[in-house]
């Protein structure tokens, strides 16, 4: 019997001539698999490319659904941003894709599978520690690490064996889905230079953005968001309708350099409108009513969460014992926050919960010495207590 192997196909050169190589190679039956996480594609096109470029059998799966609940809500109850700036929106979908590969794998009886990442990035390694997790006995195969073409040997390639061919017109290397979009390559690698204005698509410049702020109320519940100003939405519109919102004055972009999980240093940039308006609106509810050692310890791991999404370790029990904590914290992260979105910024202006912690005047102020005098007891004895060196 001839062995099948399952890849991940996006539709771009790299994932079109790897059917064919893998076919030529290996001798393997393809089946080609492409998630829907929102990357805003034609389907039905890829799907078409797929089985000109080879493929004997196609998947699409729309996990759109799935990658808000089960990825994208956690990530917002636990604030995270990777070295404070990056909402991990390729990273979070990278484990989704991963387990449906697997999925696809077992049900078509399929003995290996693939992914078109190179060996500099960080994609490779949160797409095979999750699948050796779910499946270690799948062998996976990482064709770019192998082959080592370069673009002009790809297209030369593809153009021999018939693969069709939709060539980019710009540099960049571009990922895209609900939560973000990632630019990278091209002019973008010289970190001493402005990013050029046309590898935005989601978010106007702000010096192009409205001169008038707009105001926007999230409504969360238990730590998901469930309405922008009082209107309830189903989670995939709401995430839309507030990438549209924020986008439009300029607020999600980032541009910052970042440490890959390899050892390198790169020059990242992304498009974030609504990740960062939810984080940011989500960080300022829990500060109303969370206690403060709650907050404190909760940064912790915030931090510890984002690290290991952003390291591939989806899988490890780890960031399953810190959900168990970050959503005992959830149970009072109900309420709404205002922001104010003008000219690139956000601002939140007001906030309001039915758990909050907040009093006005609410302790008798004549007990305040006496803490004081206990509070800076060691701090004042010491400055007076003679000791030897």
């Amino acid at each position: 019997m001839v062995e099948k192997v399952v890849l991940a196909y996006s539709g771009g050169l790299d994932t079109s001539v790897m059917v064919k190589w893998l076919s030529e190679h290996y001798k393997f039956e393809v089946i080609t698999l492409t998630v829907d996480v929102g990357q805003k594609e034609d389907l039905k096109v890829i799907e078409q490319k797929a089985i000109k470029s080879g493929a004997v059998k196609h998947y699409t799966i729309d996990a759109k659904k799935e990658f808000v609940e089960k990825f994208i809500f956690p990530a917002i109850k636990a604030n995270a941003l990777y070295e404070g700036k990056y909402p991990l929106s390729s990273a979070l979908s990278r484990p989704l894709i991963a387990e449906k590969l697997v999925e696809v794998a077992k049900k078509e009886g399929a003995s290996a599978v693939a992914h078109g990442c190179t060996g500099q990035g960080n994609d490779q390694i949160r797409f095979e520690v999750t699948i050796e997790s779910l499946a270690p006995d799948l062998k996976i195969i990482a064709p770019v690490r192998e082959w080592r073409l370069t673009r002009e040997e790809e297209i030369k390639y593809a153009k021999k064996h018939g693969i069709p061919l939709t060539l980019k017109t710009h540099p960049y290397s571009i990922d895209q889905n609900l939560w973000g979009r990632s630019i990278e390559c091209g002019p973008l690698d010289n970190p001493a230079e402005e990013p050029p204005s046309e590898v935005f698509e989601l978010t106007v410049s702000p010096e192009e953005a409205p001169n008038i702020p707009e105001y926007v109320t999230l409504t969360f519940e238990n730590g998901i968001p469930i309405a922008i100003n009082g209107d309830q939405l189903n989670p995939i519109t709401l995430i839309e309708q507030l990438n549209m919102l924020a986008g439009k004055h300029g607020v999600g972009r980032i541009d910052h350099i970042e440490d890959r999980v390899i050892g390198i240093k790169s020059r990242e940039v992304y498009e974030c409108p609504a990740a960062l308006c939810l984080i940011e609106a989500h960080k300022d509810l829990e500060k109303l009513v969370l206690t403060k050692h709650e907050l404190a310890f909760k940064q912790y791991v915030d931090a510890e969460w984002a690290w290991l999404v952003y390291s591939g370790l989806w899988m490890d029990p780890l960031r399953e014992d810190l959900d168990a904590f970050i959503n005992r914290t959830q149970q009072r992260v109900s309420g709404d926050v205002k922001l104010k979105l003008f000219k690139g910024s956000i601002t939140v202006v007001g906030r309001s919960s039915p758990y909050a912690i907040y009093r006005k005047h609410e302790y008798d102020q004549s007990i305040a010495y006496g803490f004081i005098k206990l509070w800076g007891l060691q701090t004042r004895d010491s400055r007076f207590t003679s000791r030897k060196d």
